[in-house]
């Protein structure tokens, strides 16, 4: 009997890396397709083929598709910077809402696929639903929400048409070891702990008062990778990460411990942001058995040696901003 052949798409970038990984430990032959745009080679692990391209360029996804004949499509491929998908609005809906057709186009015209493991968001449910489960009726109120929202109802979709099996996850605020910290867009621990290593305070937007539930990668990508494996997962959706709120300025202090240094702190002005986000675990608790999360100190201070060990990042500001009224201080330069 053959081992299954997975795609994971993103696989370069943090999540898609780790869950690349538990796909290769169960015994699957991996395919990475990345643009490496948001990730980084020395991320795929090197039993993985890694191809450099994008979802995007549909006779490659095609190609690519024929060729494997894939088992397990794990599509982790977007650019999750949900604060500047305002301002991006054309390339977000391109690269989060059109690639992810082009995929799920070519898993159904294959015919091999088995299951499509999607990576969502609670972006999709918007302001003032806390704690977000999966019965609430999608609010997504950005366009990365708006994104993620439309993918989720293709896959849908295309299995009512078609009968693709999917399962939908929906994490947030995932932080670990080979996260992009030189990413001044998202992902707020790296960009904490960045701050930190160059000497510079950390930057809150507000007054802090903002509340998320940050999820350590140890928690995240191993249900994502075993997610086919579950028969009752099969056309479900689950929020997957910590149960725990945490306002971002206790977070700021939080990451200041685990590097070791004193906290500096300075606020720029309120940007457009859902305040409160944090969700319910209880139905991937039932299906999938998970383990109490990882509580934060304890991954921060992982993540914080990992970063020590690889020093700060520098990466260039996003090339083609669509819209320049209201963007954020320190997204310009």
């Amino acid at each position: 009997m053959r081992s299954p052949t997975s795609l994971v798409t993103g696989g370069a970038g943090f999540i898609g890396s780790h869950v690349a990984d538990h796909l290769l430990k169960a015994g699957h032959r991996v395919v990475v397709l990345d643009d490496l745009s948001g990730g980084f080679r020395d991320n795929v692990p090197g039993a993985a083929e890694l191809v450099v391209g994008s979802i995007l360029d549909r006779p490659l996804v095609e190609r690519l598709f024929v060729t494997h004949r894939y088992d397990y499509v794990y599509h982790l491929a977007a650019y999750a910077a949900e604060g500047l998908s305002h301002f991006i609005r054309r390339f977000n809906y391109e690269n989060n809402l059109v690639g992810s057709v082009n995929l799920i186009t070519a898993a159904i015209n294959s015919g091999s696929v088995r299951a499509f493991v999607f990576t969502s968001s609670i972006a999709v449910y918007g302001r003032h639903q806390t704690p977000m489960h999966e019965a609430l009726t999608p609010e997504p109120e950005d366009p990365y929400g708006i994104a993620k929202h439309a993918a989720e109802r293709e896959l849908a979709a295309a299995h009512a048409m078609f009968g693709l099996p999917y399962v939908i996850v929906r994490p947030h605020n995932v932080y670990g070891e080979r996260q992009n910290l030189g990413d001044r867009y998202r992902n707020v621990v790296a960009i904490f702990m960045n701050q930190i290593m160059r000497g510079e305070p950390m930057t809150i937007f507000g007054d802090g008062r903002q509340t998320r539930a940050f999820s350590y990668i140890g928690d995240v990508a191993p249900l994502i990778a075993r997610a086919v494996d579950v028969p009752q997962a099969l056309g479900q959706v689950f929020n997957v990460g910590a149960d725990t709120p945490h306002t971002v300025h206790g977070l700021a202090l939080a990451v200041a411990a685990a590097m070791g240094v004193e906290p500096r702190i300075v606020h720029l002005p309120a940007r457009h942001e859902v305040v409160h986000a944090f969700a319910d675990h209880d139905r991937a608790r039932r299906v999938f058995a998970v383990a109490a999360p990882v509580p934060l100190a304890d991954g921060l201070a992982r993540m914080a040696a990992w970063a020590r060990a690889h020093g700060q990042r520098e990466t260039p500001p996003f090339p083609d901003i669509e819209i320049r009224k209201g963007l954020p201080p320190g997204w310009l330069d």
